[in-house]
């Protein structure tokens, strides 16, 4: 990613919103491409190396959380911050689950979204740097394979696993901390920084993708287990290579 000067995706249907956040952004440093719709996104992600998708919630034709999930089928290191309607509690948590990493509800304003897209960006800059030396960047549960260089998630059968930029943040935070009780507000601050919490369940919402995406019983979790009244444990032991 460049950090200095990081190119977002904006993809709304109204061209106004567009044409704002587009001038508004630029003024601020950052390169913009926009987009109105979910053909002309994966148009623009296929010609350009985007460094954060704004994605709005309700779009012509594919809607926002379908396009939400196809990119974090294909795309899945991509951050994606959804525009939502406001008081839509409902839509910002479905929004989560499919792999956005913040959200913000219209209307709103660009300074805001200024700061939830600098947040986002620091947190992905963030565990890139934090990564442990490019030798040792293998861990491995239960036959579970991560790469924390190249955020690969490779099951036990050999399948290769997308993981979006939030899910790895917390899973680097669980094989980094193993056999330990982790509260939700250490878990906030290992993996998304104190000042890029959006909305108090985004860790509960976390834990429950990143158990689907590990096999892990939502009902009675083995891997992650809940700890009433403290938090999350990652009970696996952990190998590195």
């Amino acid at each position: 990613m460049d950090t200095t000067n990081p190119h977002i995706l904006v993809v709304d249907d109204d061209r106004e919103i567009r044409d704002l956040l587009t001038k508004f952004m630029m003024r601020h440093g950052l390169r913009v491409s926009a987009a109105k719709d979910g053909v002309e996104m994966m148009k623009v992600l296929d010609e350009r190396r985007i460094d954060l998708v704004v994605l709005d919630l309700m779009l012509p034709g594919e809607d926002g959380l379908s396009l939400c999930r196809r990119l974090r089928e294909t795309r899945s290191g991509v951050p994606i911050i959804m525009l939502t309607a406001m008081g839509e509690d409902t839509d910002r948590i479905v929004g989560l689950e499919m792999g956005a990493d913040d959200y913000v509800a219209k209307p709103f304003n660009p300074r805001e979204l200024l700061a939830r897209i600098k947040a986002v960006l620091r947190r992905t800059q963030t565990a890139d740097e934090t990564a442990p030396d490019r030798g040792s960047t293998k861990v491995g549960f239960l036959g579970w394979t991560l790469d924390l260089a190249s955020r690969d998630l490779l099951s036990p059968d050999g399948v290769m696993v997308a993981l979006s930029a939030g899910e790895f943040g917390l899973l680097q935070v669980f094989v980094e901390h193993p056999r330990r009780v982790l509260s939700r507000d250490q878990l906030l601050d290992f993996a998304r920084g104190r000042s890029a919490v959006p909305f108090d369940r985004s860790i509960d919402i976390q834990v429950s993708r990143l158990r689907r995406r590990i096999g892990d019983d939502a009902r009675d979790p083995q891997i992650i287990k809940t700890v009433r009244g403290g938090g999350y444990l990652f009970t696996p032991e952990v190998e590195r290579s």
